[in-house]
C-alpha cells in the first residue's frame, strides 16, 4: 500500500474556502479504484494548516491518481492557496488499510 500524509499551509485569506474548493477532487479521488481512503484534516495549533491522508492500493494505482485530471486541477487550484511549499511524506507499507492499535482499548463503563 501506498501511503502519504501531506501538510498543506493555507494562505490566510484562503483557509475558509480550501475544502470548499478541493470537495471534487475529494469526492473524484475517493472513487478512484485503487483509492484506499481520502481524508482531510487540520492542524490544532495551526488552523491554516490542512493535512492529508491518503493511500492508494498499490504503486499503479498511484499513479493512476497522479495523472487524472481531477488531481492535475488540484494542483492548480492548491498553488492558487498555499503560502508555502507543502511537506510531504510517502512511503510503500505493508498491509491494505487502517490496523487496530493494540495499546488502547475501550473500557467497561
Amino acid at each position: 500500500m501506498i501511503f502519504i500524509a501531506v501538510k498543506f499551509t493555507a494562505l490566510v485569506a484562503e483557509r475558509d474556502n480550501w475544502l470548499p474548493r478541493l470537495e471534487g477532487f475529494t469526492v473524484a479521488t475517493r472513487s478512484e479504484p485503487g483509492n484506499v481512503f481520502f481524508d482531510w484534516s487540520y492542524s490544532v495549533e495551526n488552523p491554516n494548516e490542512f493535512v492529508l491522508l491518503e493511500a492508494f492500493a498499490d504503486a499503479a494505482a498511484g499513479e493512476a491518481h497522479v495523472n487524472s485530471d481531477h488531481f492535475k486541477a488540484a494542483i492548480e487550484t492548491m498553488s492558487e492557496m498555499v503560502a508555502e511549499v507543502p511537506e510531504i511524506i510517502n512511503v510503500e507499507v505493508e498491509g491494505t488499510g487502517w490496523s487496530r492499535m493494540a495499546e488502547v482499548t475501550p473500557r467497561n463503563r
